[in-house]
């Protein structure tokens, strides 16, 4: 059966998220290089991917009303523009020798700070440049190629070109965010949802008109009502998104569930760099080649996701991933061998491909349009409510019980976490909720 195009909206932000995600994977690389370079301290190390995912818990929910009541488009281009000028100075400041750790973290919390505005935003940009029956393959597809720029490309490159100078991952990371800029800047059309009144507006409004009217005035006809405080309206709005996830038996388990592997799996990535180096004997090429394997695996999951998921189920491709995670951090606990470890990181990425696309379509199949920023948020807020806590928990762990340490707490909680939700994906409940209507119609661009 012939598939479709997805379309030249589409493939423009396609490709402006391959560009950046080549910048980000360089930087990425970088960052616990160059950290590493200054001190040993696997505290201070992990520290960084804590301060990376604090914007996360602090400013995912109100980003996610930000992006339901803006032109999506825009609100990503202004945001590309600010992390040009945000990287670009860090590259500068690592070029005259002033990119003290400080300063470091400091530009990692604001980038990120970005990050989650702009990743809300294209998430919710998707269902309106595709039609539904093509949101596994566009996913599939804005998958690998972040993945293959990100991780493949971006792994090996970064490495070299730090060992050339430190400075040089940083400044192509400001450029492919120009480039993601320019990109999404020639995408036509109007990207903003006009939402109907919520009821937990409607109640705040209320709340707040019955606080203020005069005995024997409240509601009388003709009388304007107060303007609700705007706190009030945003912490409504966060309110009702975060309620509405909750009410998604499936997606609130994913949602959890996500959350709590991530506390073990960032605790054990934040350390990697020293594993790979004390336990594998790897220098920093053979450290950035770790995250090239898994990418493969990631890559090849993109590819075959959209036709393997109907073959395998959604059901069981959760739920054989789960044991994937946990298979992994056993590998990581036990072996001393590159390229064990090398082929288990494969068969994550695979999962991990996987799980996205499930993931993103569950969601972007149930949500209404003009919920989707709120809800899409409220997901990140909790998955990185489980990477800020894992990757400084990965440093106490292993400063105080060993290096392997966090790798085995890992594969306890996959396993717990596997047995406890695997009744939960069954397959009646997961093909009912995939076939599922969201409660509006989706929304279209309109023509500026």
């Amino acid at each position: 059966m012939r598939k479709e195009p997805l379309g030249a909206p589409f493939a423009k932000l396609w490709f402006a998220g391959t560009a950046s995600a080549l910048g980000v994977g360089l930087a990425t690389v970088a960052t616990p290089l160059l950290i590493a370079s200054r001190t040993s301290s696997p505290l201070v190390i992990s520290a960084a991917q804590g301060v990376a995912w604090l914007p996360w818990l602090l400013f995912a929910l109100p980003g996610g009303v930000l992006v339901d009541r803006v032109d999506r488009r825009k609100v990503m281009i202004a945001v590309d523009w600010a992390r040009v000028v945000l990287m670009g100075a860090l590259a500068f400041a690592i070029s005259v020798g002033h990119a003290d750790i400080a300063v470091i973290y400091a530009v990692l919390f604001l980038i990120n700070t970005g990050e989650i505005v702009f990743r809300t935003a294209s998430q919710a940009m998707i269902p309106a440049v595709v039609p539904r029956e093509g949101l596994e393959r566009a996913n599939g597809w804005l998958i690998g190629g972040v993945t293959i720029m990100q991780n493949m490309i971006a792994g090996p490159l970064g490495a070299f070109l730090f060992v050339a100078a430190a400075s040089i991952p940083f400044w192509a990371n400001s450029g492919t965010y120009a480039v993601s800029a320019i990109l999404i800047t020639m995408i036509a059309g109007s990207y903003r949802v006009t939402p109907k009144a919520s009821e937990s507006e409607s109640a705040a409004a209320a709340a707040v008109t019955v606080a203020v009217a005069e005995p024997g005035q409240a509601g009388e006809p003709g009388r304007d009502a107060p303007r609700p405080h705007p706190l009030r309206v945003v912490w409504a709005e966060m309110a009702e998104g975060f309620v509405w996830l909750v009410r998604q038996r499936i997606l609130r388990t994913m949602a959890v569930l996500i959350g709590l592997l991530n506390v073990t799996l960032t605790a054990a990535m934040a350390i990697l760099v020293l594993l790979a180096k004390d336990r594998l004997h790897l220098g920093s090429v053979g450290y950035g080649l770790l995250f090239t394997v898994m990418a493969a695996g990631s890559i090849l999951g993109s590819a075959v996701g959209d036709w393997l998921i109907k073959k395998v189920t959604a059901t069981w491709t959760i739920r054989i991933g789960l044991l994937i995670e946990a298979a992994l951090h056993l590998v990581l606990a036990t072996s001393l061998n590159s390229y064990v470890v090398g082929a288990f990181l494969f068969a994550f990425g695979v999962h991990g491909a996987l799980w996205s696309i499930v993931g993103n379509s569950l969601r972007q199949r149930l949500t209404p349009p003009d919920m989707y920023g709120r809800v899409a948020s409220t997901n990140l807020f909790i998955a990185a409510g489980g990477n800020c806590v894992g990757a400084l928990l990965g440093g106490v762990v292993a400063a105080k019980f060993g290096l392997t340490a966090p790798y085995w707490v890992a594969f306890v909680v996959a396993v717990l976490v596997a047995a406890g939700t695997w009744r939960i994906f069954n397959r009646a409940d997961v093909a009912e909720a995939y076939a599922a209507q969201p409660a509006a119609p989706q929304a279209e661009p309109s023509p500026v």
